[in-house]
């Protein structure tokens, strides 16, 4: 696995894979850990989350830096996610023990009631786009459970792979309850297959998940699939349109554009499309792109080169479908990997910035006659993540009815929050991290109904 600084474009390091006889080594240490981690209590399983997120804020600039290094994230936003791991270790250790209690229920029974007990050994399988969030977002919940977890992470982040598997070590955490597996996907494949793994989590894109959940539903093995999405961001006629114009831009740009809940279609009723036009380019005329080390940075570059290629053809093919560049639309001249902040107009359905999801700072701009068209053209796509409405009406409710998404953001940004439940609909997956939803993932819920 290589490890290549995006903004530099230099080798920081080359990490060895693990072998067959590596990853058969692990897969049986993580399920003679399971036998004693599942007995243990859970203000055992707290303690270590606390530790955890001890471990994190200690050396959070250290984590914060690896990741910047690695995937070109603004150091701002580095140390904003290791806060955020932080709190989602916190907010199990919290609340997990009331979550999996079991639950009663009235029956004919003399007693009926619910419990949860841990499946087993999880595999995730994580992307590169938050290379701390993503993995904590499942392993806290997943190990407040009781559960064993396996990180098959993004070659191009095994820093980061590797430095948090050192942090629950660090956080007391017992070895073979958390272990990182630098493999390729052939691998990966074998392991899903494998009679100790018991379950898959997976953050990526449509074709991974429907390539994983193709193999462990070959396996009967539940899978939990949180993937990509065209998140709408629907502006109506009576929006705060200044306020709008100001977190479309942090919609947009957040991570570099590198976020599956990012807002990339910005669909604006006729009635103030050109003064959100208007608004939305001044705003983003003021990010600054550069070396993500910078303090005063806003947008790094993309995490590959390939990436930063791949948005550009995006844009290339939807011009020359008819859509107009109203800034940026052409590399940036920074470095191969640096896409610059771009906006796209007369942006019609068809176009590529339109049907597929652009991984990076360019924003489709799309006119609605009004705000049954709005919602229309926000339906109109495969994905069904997260939305963003943007309306100071008080009969919002059915509005919120007809968006086909996971999330509806009303005045604001679709955030994940460990307090809440997270995924999406459609080609955007299936099942629920974070919140309540997130500790039920990868139990078994077993029902006792006693009648003595």
């Amino acid at each position: 696995m290589k490890s290549i600084n995006p903004a530099t474009q230099t080798l920081i390091r080359e990490y060895p894979d693990h072998n067959s006889e590596d990853v058969e080594e692990m897969l049986e240490r993580s399920s003679r850990a399971f036998r004693d981690f599942s007995k243990t209590s859970f203000d055992q399983r707290a303690d270590m989350l606390n530790q955890a997120a001890a471990v994190l804020r200690e050396k959070k600039e250290q984590w914060a830096r690896l990741m910047t290094e690695e995937m070109g994230k603004p150091i701002k936003e580095a140390r904003a996610e290791v806060e955020k791991c932080a709190w989602v270790c916190e907010h199990y250790a919290e609340t997990g023990a009331q979550g999996l209690k079991p639950k009663k229920i009235e029956t004919d029974a003399t007693n009926s009631w619910v419990q949860f007990q841990p499946l087993g050994t999880v595999l995730a399988v994580m992307p590169w786009n938050f290379p701390f969030w993503q993995v904590f977002r499942f392993a806290a919940p997943t190990l407040m459970a009781g559960n064993t977890a396996l990180l098959k992470h993004a070659g191009n982040v095994s820093g980061c792979a590797l430095a948090i598997e050192e942090i629950f070590a660090q956080a007391q955490v017992p070895d073979g309850v958390f272990q990182t597996l630098l493999i390729d996907h052939d691998l990966a494949e074998k392991v899903i297959k494998d009679r100790r793994v018991h379950a898959v989590s997976l953050t990526g894109s449509t074709r991974a998940g429907r390539a994983v959940a193709s193999v462990a539903g070959q396996a009967l093995k539940p899978t939990l699939l949180e993937l990509g999405g065209s998140d709408p961001f629907i502006v109506l006629a009576d929006a705060n349109l200044e306020k709008a114009a100001k977190e479309a831009t942090r919609a947009r740009c957040l991570n570099s554009g590198q976020s599956c809940i990012a807002a990339k279609r910005f669909i604006v009723v006729d009635e103030v499309h050109d003064e959100f036009i208007h608004l939305f380019r001044k705003e983003m005329r003021a990010l600054k792109i550069g070396d993500p080390t910078d303090e005063s940075i806003d947008i790094g570059p993309q995490a590959r080169v390939d990436l930063a290629e791949a948005l550009h053809e995006q844009v290339k093919a939807s011009i020359a479908a008819g859509a107009v560049a109203l800034m940026g639309g052409e590399p940036s001249g920074l470095g191969p990997a640096f896409y610059p902040p771009t906006i796209i107009s007369r942006v019609d359905p068809g176009m590529s910035v339109f049907d597929e999801e652009t991984f990076g700072p360019v924003a489709a701009v799309i006119r609605a006659k009004n705000t049954d068209h709005a919602i229309k053209l926000a339906n109109q796509t495969e994905y069904g993540l997260g939305a963003s409405l943007w309306t100071t009406s008080d009969t919002i409710q059915p509005l919120v009815d007809a968006i086909d998404s996971g999330h509806v953001a009303i005045n604001g940004i679709v955030k994940s929050d460990p307090r809440l439940p997270f995924g999406g609909i459609k080609d955007s997956g299936y099942g629920r991290e974070l919140g309540e939803m997130g500790l039920h993932a990868f139990v078994n819920a077993k029902t006792v109904a006693d009648f003595s």
